[in-house]
């Protein structure tokens, strides 16, 4: 099977920013060794913390269950490594709290032999046998969302899929995690597909990759067996391609609705390193200890894609790849999309696609003061929901957040930044956004 280019389809709208992948994607991924002391928060995904079942001063194995689901939009925590329970305390996270966390501290010397659990067989288990699984291996969406994967495979009466789109995309600056995993994890994301094909009900599966990785379509076109019913398609390179509703409309032609979700058009998108930890951790009946990351930018030293326990400390992180330059910024995720950190003393999590740091000679030529809007409209041209940034930016800083939401679909924005990005008068359009929407979540209890 060939991939295809899909030339014809992309979606309207959208920014170029530079990819500057060129450092990372040729490079192996490679295994990272444990920190002294791994801080694993039990909020690493969107929903109920998970809850702690070991105490403090127990020793586990690698592998081992620290925490299970609490509630249905909850996952379980595994250990990544075999060492002892320090203590179960709050630590600060990415997000800027303080969240309850488990400090491990790994057994020097110890072999970290991952414990097997109770496999699921693709051929035997239900579609419910393989949602409890996926909740119970603590896997989310690896893209960044960290939203519950298993949540987002349970179709709600009334709702049928009848496409399963696999995420190759990884459309955000400096990330090479996904491109890596499709060249070095075919098997596991083959394998991961058969599971979503019966969990999901869907007849068929795409695999969406953006045209700048040909090397990994092509691997995977090559890979695929014929009692598969997988299709690659090449699609063009923009930023946000790789947004849920932008791939389903470049791939399908369909629109999800203004407030709508991809189950409302029949498809279900699931990144392509989720898939792969599917695949690879399903059939052993195991946890996710580690995942795959991109760590790089101009003020690191050993850039690379690194296979990396859950829970290492990013200042470890960042001690193991060596520092360049006077580091200013430190972003988890891309440029884009990822977060900033305020501080070094978090751990890398599940949804920790990349670690990208940049020095005092990048951020010196960011402009730092902010202009008045000059109607130029080149935020609306960029948005690729077609909102209206620049209104929603003046209601904002005005305070009418209840305005931005009924009268200009607030929340239906994804915080991709292509306002921010193209905004000449650097507005930060997509912060306003942000502390908008949490202040009316806030207002909504």
């Amino acid at each position: 099977m060939q991939a295809r280019l899909n030339a014809k389809r992309s979606f309207r709208h959208g920014v170029h920013p530079p990819e500057q992948k060129e450092a990372t994607n040729r490079q192996a991924i490679r295994q990272f060794p444990f920190a002294p002391v791994m801080v694993i928060p039990l909020s690493q995904h969107i929903g109920k913390p998970a809850r702690a079942v070991v105490r403090e001063g127990q020793e586990v194995l690698r592998g081992q269950l620290l925490a299970e689901p609490d509630g249905f939009v909850s996952v379980a925590m595994h250990a990544p490594a075999a060492g002892v329970v320090k203590r179960i305390a709050l630590a600060p996270y990415a997000n800027g709290k303080m969240v309850e966390s488990i400090y491990l501290q790994p057994f020097p010397g110890a072999g970290q032999e991952v414990i097997e659990g109770r496999p699921v067989d693709v051929e035997t288990a239900t579609p419910d046998e393989i949602i409890l699984a996926i909740q119970q291996a603590g896997i989310v969406g690896l893209g960044g969302a960290a939203f519950p994967t298993h949540v987002k495979l349970k179709v709600p009466e009334g709702k049928s899929i009848d496409t399963l789109i696999i995420n190759g995309v990884e459309c955000e600056p400096y990330l090479t995690t996904d491109h890596r995993v499709m060249l070095e994890q075919i098997d596991d994301i083959l394998m991961g597909i058969r599971y979503l094909l019966k969990v999901s009900g869907a007849g068929r599966a795409i695999i969406g990759i953006e045209a700048n990785k040909p090397d990994a379509a092509a691997a995977l076109s090559a890979a695929v067996p014929a009692d598969l019913p997988v299709t690659v398609e090449m699609v063009k390179v923009k930023y946000p391609q790789g947004a849920e509703k932008m791939l389903i409309t470049a791939l399908l032609g369909r629109e999800v609705p203004s407030g709508g979700l991809p189950i409302d058009v029949q498809v279900v998108c699931i990144n392509v390193a989720t898939t792969a930890e599917i695949g690879r951790l399903l059939p052993h009946g195991r946890g996710i200890q580690e995942r795959v990351i991109t760590i790089t930018g101009p003020g690191v030293k050993r850039k690379g894609n690194y296979l990396i326990p859950i829970g290492t400390p990013l200042r470890f992180a960042l001690e193991e790849v060596g520092l360049a330059g006077n580091v200013t910024r430190v972003f988890l995720g891309g440029p884009m999309m990822g977060q900033a950190v305020s501080s070094l003393d978090v751990p890398i999590a599940k949804g920790t696609s990349g670690v990208v740091v940049f020095t005092d000679e990048e951020t010196a030529q960011i402009p730092q003061k902010v202009y008045p809007c000059i109607k130029c409209a080149y935020c609306v041209d960029a948005c690729p929901i077609f909102l209206n940034p620049s209104r929603m930016g003046i209601l904002a800083k005005s305070g009418r957040y209840e305005e931005m939401a009924e009268d200009y679909h607030l929340m239906d924005c994804f915080e991709c930044g292509s306002c921010s990005y193209v905004c000449p008068s650097n507005i930060p359009l997509v912060q306003y956004f942000r502390l908008a929407k949490g202040i009316l979540r806030e207002k909504k209890g």
